[in-house]
């Protein structure tokens, strides 16, 4: 069966119109609502030419807009001469179908625009299953509407049966597609969370924030890793791993990963698992947050939303409040830091502040382990075996029958280890500002 990707709506190159509607309890840039989905229509490449904005104090069931002005964005679009129009709001296939009839033009909403973009972003085999899954996933109840697309699916069809009709075997083809495609992404997640889980003699730590906040930029500056950055969104939607130097502890693994936005679609979510293992095994994560845009508490917000959906929201973490030089004034600093736990202020552009996040990081990762010698019998081979599976071991020396370890232990596993027979002796981690991770006997 030709790929999805194939027959999806693009929207490169097309001349748009750009709706907008402002419902109650919804966050809006009250100088601009619909910049972030300009700047998504950019991404995707469409040509802007024209806005329309509407409050409402809840969707019209048939339109989303309402007849009236249903009609008002028909008139602009005839007269920009528009080949399509982008809603900054989810809408029902049934709103769809009606809009597209009302204004005389092909109608997305903000769903399927980002689906359209990570489709043009994905590189990677895996990217691309999950794209493709994210993409049939939303069109399965959408067909009706894509008929035409969908019509050019060739091969993998059965024998029709008598007075069958087209779209029932399109829906049919579609879902055996979606069926082959969650098996082969459940075999890369189980095969990618083996390969996390067997890096238990590292310590490893997880870029995390909105997308364009600059987190492969941040990469780029702390290990030299020489990732792509753009100035764009969702520049990065595949998980890259390097190795970072930290001072006085040696060096951990830097996972690089897909951005964020609000109303990130479920499928997205769902679909990026295996991408965002990463997230779900890191022992810290540095959320990453663009300090010179006006809504960076909302951006954050929408951020932990998804690391809850994720199952990592009692993570530690860091809040790295990145493009502190384009920040006009500083109290807006001071009011986030005021807002946010665990903040530090940098600029990964011009490479400032690197060290007090160097310095912040050893911090947190102190205060989750316990930097000791474990002493025990060298005929304790259960002790061992927990060890090498739960501590970041340093070095190992035998004596007298007796083997001495030196390890970096999670504070959660020292009852286990004591359970288990070990001698513990706490090491100084010298980490400036800490406990320095010594154990209390």
């Amino acid at each position: 069966m030709a790929k999805f990707a194939d027959i999806q709506l693009k929207v490169r190159n097309e001349r748009a119109i750009l709706v907008g509607v402002i419902l109650p309890g919804k966050t809006w840039d009250d100088r601009n609502p619909l910049e972030e989905l300009y700047g998504l229509a950019e991404t995707a490449g469409a040509r802007i030419v024209g806005t329309l904005v509407q409050r409402r104090p809840r969707p019209d069931a048939s339109t989303y807009i309402g007849r009236g002005k249903a009609q008002e964005l028909a008139e602009l679009v005839k007269e920009r001469d528009a080949e399509i129009v982008i809603f900054d709001n989810d809408l029902s296939p049934a709103q769809v179908r009606n809009l597209e009839k009302a204004v005389g033009a092909r109608v997305l909403d903000r769903t399927e625009l980002i689906l359209d973009i990570f489709a043009t972003r994905a590189r990677t085999h895996e990217a691309r299953l999950q794209v493709e899954l994210a993409q049939l996933q939303y069109a399965l109840p959408r067909l009706r509407r894509m008929w035409t697309h969908l019509g050019r699916i060739k091969g993998g069809i059965g024998m029709r049966g008598p007075g069958e009709q087209q779209l029932e075997e399109d829906r049919r083809v579609i879902s055996r597609r979606i069926t082959d495609l969650k098996r082969e992404l459940r075999t890369i997640e189980r095969r990618k969370a083996q390969t996390v889980a067997s890096r238990t003699s590292e310590i490893t730590v997880s870029l995390v924030g909105y997308t364009n906040a600059g987190k492969s930029t941040l990469m780029n500056a702390l290990t030299d890793a020489g990732v792509f950055v753009e100035d764009a969104l969702f520049a990065t939607l595949d998980t890259r791993t390097r190795r970072w130097s930290l001072p006085n502890w040696g060096h951990v693994l830097l996972s690089d990963t897909v951005g964020f936005i609000r109303d990130l679609p479920h499928h997205l979510v769902a679909s990026f698992r295996a991408t965002l293992e990463e997230v779900r095994q890191a022992d810290l994560l540095l959320h990453v947050i663009d300090a010179a845009n006006p809504y960076a508490l909302d951006q954050a917000q929408a951020v932990h939303e998804v690391l809850a959906e994720l199952g990592c929201a009692a993570k530690p973490m860091i809040h790295v409040l990145n493009k502190a030089d384009a920040v006009p004034d500083r109290s807006y600093i001071e009011l986030l830091r005021a807002k946010l736990p665990d903040t530090v202020v940098v600029s990964a552009r011009h490479r400032q502040g690197l060290d007090r996040l160097a310095q912040k990081v050893l911090q947190k990762l102190a205060d989750q382990f316990a930097y000791v010698e474990v002493s025990f019998e060298t005929s304790n081979g259960k002790l061992d075996a927990f060890l090498k599976t739960h501590a970041i071991v340093e070095s190992v020396a035998t004596d007298n029958g007796r083997m001495q370890m030196r390890c970096r232990l999670p504070w959660s596993a020292v009852g286990a280890v004591r359970q288990m027979h070990g001698e513990l002796r706490p090491l100084e981690q010298r980490v400036a500002g800490t406990g320095n991770g010594v154990l209390e006997l």
